[in-house]
């Protein structure tokens, strides 16, 4: 068994994360300024390596944990990429996950100190290696999941008007929807709840501020924005 394996080379297992924010109607990636080689001072994802003892998925964790301070953070796996020559410094094929988090609530700190900085995804500069291919599947993948299941809700406070909910699907898809037929369907979605409380930022009047309720959404999981 031993020598079975032996005789194959040994690869580094890489792990990218796509870190997507929302941001004041926009649709936010955070990317580093690289400070070490290869490819010192250009724009790069975040990563890092699988270590011995732990999965993929675990050290997709850790490297997102490193960089925003955040846990339990919705995560899913965009893909491995294993072109030869993908990363000049060593053989590596990576494992790409992207993940959603709420801007609001990452450890500022933790990002500066890895020189890290929220880029509109409508304006990105060129990135490393295949980071571009790995962004650009991670947007397709989180769109055609954000049809079918509440995803976006992760990228949003936990009290938000329909407002910031019909902008959040209009940067996430990259279009206008029509506000009358969005704010029906919502009225249709039990588990979107209108609350008490009032948002006053945008007028004197207010908005009702409204809150995804996940018990509600396990019992009639149906979900079409």
């Amino acid at each position: 068994m031993n020598n079975y394996y032996s005789h194959h080379p040994k690869f580094y297992v890489g792990i990218d994360c796509i870190i997507f924010g929302f941001n004041d109607g926009e649709l936010n990636l955070l990317l580093l300024k690289r400070n070490f080689q290869p490819a010192m001072g250009e724009w790069s994802l975040m990563g890092g390596f699988t270590q011995e003892n732990e999965s993929t998925d675990d050290a997709a964790k850790r490297v997102l944990h490193d960089l925003t301070g955040l846990d339990n953070v919705y995560m899913e796996q965009v893909g491995a990429f294993g072109e030869v020559s993908r990363d000049p410094g060593e053989r590596v094929v990576s494992i790409a996950y992207y993940a959603l988090i709420n801007i609001d609530e990452y450890d500022r700190k933790l990002v500066q100190q890895h020189n890290a900085f929220w880029v509109n995804v409508n304006e990105l500069p060129p990135l490393i290696f295949d980071h571009s291919i790995m962004v650009e599947k991670a947007r397709k993948l989180m769109q055609q999941k954000a049809s079918t299941k509440p995803i976006g809700f992760n990228l949003l406070p936990k009290l938000f008007t329909l407002s910031q909910l019909q902008s959040l699907y209009e940067a996430i898809y990259g279009e206008e929807i029509d506000k009358r037929n969005f704010r029906k369907r919502v009225a249709e979605m039990d588990y979107i709840e209108k609350t008490e409380k009032i948002d006053k930022q945008g007028s004197k009047r207010g908005a009702a501020l409204y809150q995804f309720n996940n018990k509600a959404y396990r019992k009639d999981p149906k979900f079409k924005l």
